[in-house]
């Protein structure tokens, strides 16, 4: 069975018709000179924008949908820890494996089809978390794409980091495909580091950071990092969440950073709607962005994807598992083109989890989502909006919306 969408706008505007044979574009050409075959898959798509599907580069599908278990007292990141480990204990192996599977199933309903997420590891919650993700990735293997990072947690008491370090090992061995950790977290910033980038060193498993999660103007760790992979010549993929504090360094320093990274080949994923609610609660006066730097990341040629980060937990009772949320906030507060932001979010976010990118071009990976809009403006800041997902050669998820004013039917899709 192919697939043939008819009367696609793709992303450069061109009015086309696309085959999809299995996993690849098999034909582009002008709308309506494609003829329908009696194996193709018609679908008939006028009013809609073909866009390459989104990627989640940064989930922590473990602590999705509990908000409302463990509200966030104090707003900040901080607050959001003390509310994660409040419940943890009671996190058990079902629960966590059935909201993981209910998120994913949320974010490819709304268009991605593949999800980076951090697994929790440490003394607060051993490996359950590690386990119960790898779990969901072997369950939807075929339908969504899922990469488990082992989030090693940062010691809160004494002897908590010789343990961590120990269940960071045993996360390997159950079969996470990256390493990850939170250096800034560490009151020793260098050993937090060290813990990480030596298992991903010693294992040959790519490795992702939170990195620099703080307004803090002397806060250097994206940058120590760059120059730990070139200077190792670390060649498994790195990837740094988060870099808040570049936002806040001044330029000058700022664009040798960002030199630093796009020459190590460091991924920064940008995580603006969790960065926005947990960062700057202390400034109630000319409130920082809580944002990295991503005009003068992209000016220095580095990789710069977007995610959401949280979904409706205590680091972000928001989130709605939608790219859009993340392109438009990019616009909004990033200052990037529309298409800036939707490269950020898909095909950049691709890059910094390793994936290949998806194009309306033959032989392109056709991972795609069709949106029902004017305009790639509309596309983008379009939530609730009607879609279609498209991956592996067969539609995957649909949305259909129509809205009603007073009895009248005034939008249906």
């Amino acid at each position: 069975m192919t697939l043939l969408l008819q009367s696609v706008t793709d992303l450069d505007g061109r009015f086309l018709d696309v085959r999809i044979d299995g996993a690849t574009v098999a034909d582009v050409a002008p709308a309506g000179t494609l003829a329908p075959r009696p194996d193709d898959e018609v679908h008939d798509l006028a009013g809609h924008h073909l866009l390459p599907a989104p990627a989640e580069p940064h989930a922590h599908l473990d602590k999705a949908l509990t908000s409302h278990r463990a509200p966030n007292a104090t707003g900040d990141l901080a607050g959001a820890i003390v509310a994660i480990r409040q419940i943890s204990e009671g996190f058990t192996h079902e629960d966590l494996v059935d909201r993981a599977t209910r998120a994913a199933y949320e974010y490819l309903a709304n268009g991605t089809t593949a999800i980076r997420t951090h697994a929790d590891v440490g003394a607060h919650a051993g490996t359950r978390h590690a386990r119960a993700l790898v779990e969901v990735r072997e369950a939807l293997a075929g339908l969504v794409d899922v990469q488990v990072v082992a989030l090693a947690s940062a010691p809160w008491a004494p002897g908590e980091a010789e343990l961590n370090a120990r269940l960071l090992e045993e996360a390997v061995d159950l079969g996470v495909d990256l390493v990850g950790g939170a250096p800034h977290m560490w009151a020793d910033r260098a050993a937090g580091l060290d813990l990480s980038f030596g298992v991903a060193q010693r294992r040959g498993l790519p490795l992702d950071l939170h990195t620099d999660e703080t307004l803090d103007p002397t806060a250097q760790g994206l940058l120590h990092l760059a120059q730990r992979v070139r200077s190792t010549g670390f060649a498994h993929g790195a990837t740094a969440s988060h870099c808040v504090s570049l936002g806040v360094h001044p330029l000058d320093v700022a664009r040798a950073t960002a030199a630093e990274v796009a020459a190590a080949g460091v991924g920064v994923v940008a995580l603006p709607q969790t960065n926005l609610y947990l960062q700057g609660r202390d400034a109630p006066v000319a409130t920082p962005r809580g944002l990295t730097a991503v005009r003068t990341l992209l000016e220095a040629g580095a990789v710069v994807g977007a995610g959401g980060d949280n979904l409706r937990d205590p680091f972000n009772p928001m989130g709605r598992a939608d790219a859009t949320e993340a392109a438009s906030l990019l616009v909004t507060s990033g200052h990037l083109s529309t298409r800036e932001a939707w490269d950020a979010v898909s095909a950049a976010a691709r890059r910094c989890m390793g994936l290949p990118v998806p194009a309306v071009v033959v032989g392109a990976p056709a991972e795609f989502v069709a949106i029902a809009a004017e305009s790639l403006d509309a596309a983008v800041a379009g939530a609730g909006t009607a879609r279609v997902v498209l991956s592996r050669g067969r539609v995957v998820a649909s949305t259909q919306v129509q809205r009603v004013v007073t009895g009248r039917a005034v939008s249906q899709s």
